[in-house]
């Protein structure tokens, strides 16, 4: 059966919509370009573009090492995710074995938990392992968790059995069933798990401020958070349209990653959100 076209009207409102999501974004990177007295006085309007809060950004700022050790927590953190928790989640999809099912409830239990309810026992564990101030303890914490653990269990079950059935008889070991049957089916899953990890480990900033309270080891939105009282505490008579200012640049150099990392792996995105979502 051939599917609806969209009308004018539903064209008209999808507009709309994308205005309305992409205008906090355009505004954020133009006014970072103009003068900060003009961000207070004129926040609507265009003005010449300059890099001077960007420049003084820089300077007040080490956001340069902020970008270096999330760059590095996200590679490794990432890597032990996209690794760890499909395979955790074929042995819950695919396997029988005693305690499964309680051991399956137990992991889905961890994630009625807060994050806040978490951080005192971490943080102790943290310290009675002399891993505070440390890439460890931004690192290992959270790097295998329920959510992906559950959300590739949901993609994997979408699996027939009988595929599977199919690389054994071909005499694959279950090492090679999963690395060349199930990996390259549950790659929109894989896309989809990837995007979310991405955003939850860059975006994360309540482990990083409590496991790191040096500037050697920030995460980019540690030093982001800091950056209004160094603008003000470096900058004698610095006003408040400075601190909008390099705030601006800030943020928008921080959003850019994540902004092209969603645009090339959209299409990916949304099939594995709709591939996770049913069960065949």
């Amino acid at each position: 059966m051939k599917q609806a076209r969209p009308g004018p009207a539903q064209y008209v409102v999808l507009a709309l919509l994308a205005v309305a999501f992409l205008y906090p974004i355009w505004w954020a990177l133009s006014s970072s370009l103009k003068p900060a007295a003009e961000i207070i006085t004129s926040p609507l309007s265009v003005g010449g573009p300059t890099l001077d809060n960007y420049r003084a950004m820089f300077a007040d700022v080490p956001i340069g090492t902020g970008f270096v050790n999330t760059a590095l927590v996200l590679a490794v953190k990432g890597a032990m995710t996209m690794v760890f928790c499909p395979l955790a989640g074929y042995a819950f999809a695919k396997y029988t074995f005693p305690g499964k099912n309680a051991l399956f409830g137990v992991v889905m239990l961890t994630l009625m938990l807060p994050t806040l309810v978490l951080i005192i026992p971490l943080l102790l564990e943290m310290s009675s392992l002399g891993w505070v101030n440390t890439y460890q303890a931004l690192i290992l914490p959270g790097s295998v968790d329920a959510f992906s653990i559950f959300w590739m269990r949901q993609v994997i079950a979408a699996i027939p059995d009988e595929l599977l059935d199919a690389g054994r008889v071909d005499g694959a070991s279950e090492f090679g069933v999963f690395a060349r049957v199930v990996i390259p089916v549950i790659r929109p899953g894989l896309a989809a798990l990837a995007v979310l990890t991405t955003m939850n480990i860059y975006n994360d900033f309540v482990w990083p401020v409590v496991a790191v309270n040096d500037t050697a080891h920030q995460t980019v939105q540690v030093v982001l958070s800091t950056l209004a009282q160094n603008v003000t505490g470096n900058r004698v008579g610095a006003d408040f349209a400075t601190v909008w200012g390099e705030l601006l640049a800030a943020g928008s150099i921080a959003m850019l990653p994540l902004l092209v990392i969603f645009i090339l792996l959209q299409r990916h995105f949304i099939s594995g959100i709709l591939a996770g979502s049913v069960k065949g």
